[in-house]
């Protein structure tokens, strides 16, 4: 999540989604950390927004025993989902490995290391926490896919398409048909149009995605409750029209500053989209379209 949101509701214990695959929400953020427990070790999944916050899961982790830290995953380039990356991988005591797509450090370079930088020279708080912040890029760089061996079981890395961002990365269980989908799903609220997203191609993802699941698959959002195929192909829906609206409206002339006013209710997202939202959708969505008639430089 790109925006700065409100926190929402308090930290949770350690939910078990599938047998040995637990998701702990925290906050600021409701950001949802997960973990798979295996013979080989633990793979956590995203590290949340600081050295501190990562601190706390690292804390945290000791109630599910023992094992160490084998597999650090980040589903994708976003602030709240890798900044605590430093406390875990190579340069750490715990010296994992980092995976995550491809794009990530461009992503990083782009937004988030200017993003830190405003912060820090605003006084932006907690100003002392962003300034201890070492943004550390993955150290394994995955393309379309790739299967972890974790010991008695596997997880499927795979990127789908462009949605949230260019780099998303989703973390499938096969055995226990659980998905870890960071962003490309939202349940807290609704979904966010933020640093990189691509508005145009979110659906056919989101369609990708609703194709690769089976009977009784549940996926775990990085923001909100637990959901399923129901949940997915509602949001699946209003994404579609959401990207119907935004090429009628360029098709149209409206300019991309009037857009989001000129359709009014015709948006499918009733409870509006607070933060990163229409006007961020339109913004991107009119970019994609305009690369389209410019064609490659």
């Amino acid at each position: 999540m790109a925006c700065g949101l409100a926190n929402l509701g308090t930290v949770t214990a350690w939910e078990e989604v599938a047998a040995d695959v637990f998701r702990r929400r925290y906050q600021p953020h409701d950001v949802s950390v997960c973990v798979v427990r295996s013979a080989g070790g633990l793979l956590v999944c995203d590290t949340r927004c600081s050295h501190r916050q990562a601190d706390e899961i690292r804390a945290d982790l000791a109630a599910l025993g023992t094992l160490p830290v084998r597999w650090v995953v980040n589903t994708h380039a976003h602030f709240d989902h890798s900044f605590g990356n430093a406390r875990f991988g190579p340069d750490s005591d715990l010296g994992a490995p980092i995976y995550a797509h491809e794009r990530v450090p461009a992503h990083l370079d782009t937004y988030e290391r200017p993003m830190l930088a405003k912060l820090i020279a605003a006084g932006e708080e907690p100003v002392g926490e962003w300034r201890e912040i070492v943004i550390t890029p993955p150290t394994v760089l995955v393309g379309e896919a790739m299967t972890l061996d974790l010991g008695a079981t596997t997880a499927e890395l795979l990127h789908l398409g462009r949605g949230h961002t260019d780099n998303d990365l989703l973390v499938h269980l096969p055995a226990s048909g659980v998905w870890f989908v960071g962003d490309l799903v939202e349940e807290s609220g609704p979904p966010v149009y933020g640093s990189g997203s691509f508005p145009l191609d979110w659906p056919r993802t989101i369609g990708q995605l609703r194709a690769e699941l089976h009977d009784g698959d549940v996926l775990v959002p990085g923001h909100g409750a637990v959901v399923d195929a129901a949940f997915l192909a509602g949001q699946h829906e209003q994404m579609v029209a959401a990207a119907a609206l935004v090429v009628e409206l360029h098709a149209a002339g409206v300019p991309a500053e009037r857009a989001e006013a000129e359709a009014g209710d015709r948006w499918p997202f009733p409870e509006g989209l607070p933060g990163c939202g229409l006007a961020a959708a339109v913004r991107d969505g009119y970019a994609q379209l305009q690369a389209r008639v410019d064609g490659p430089p």
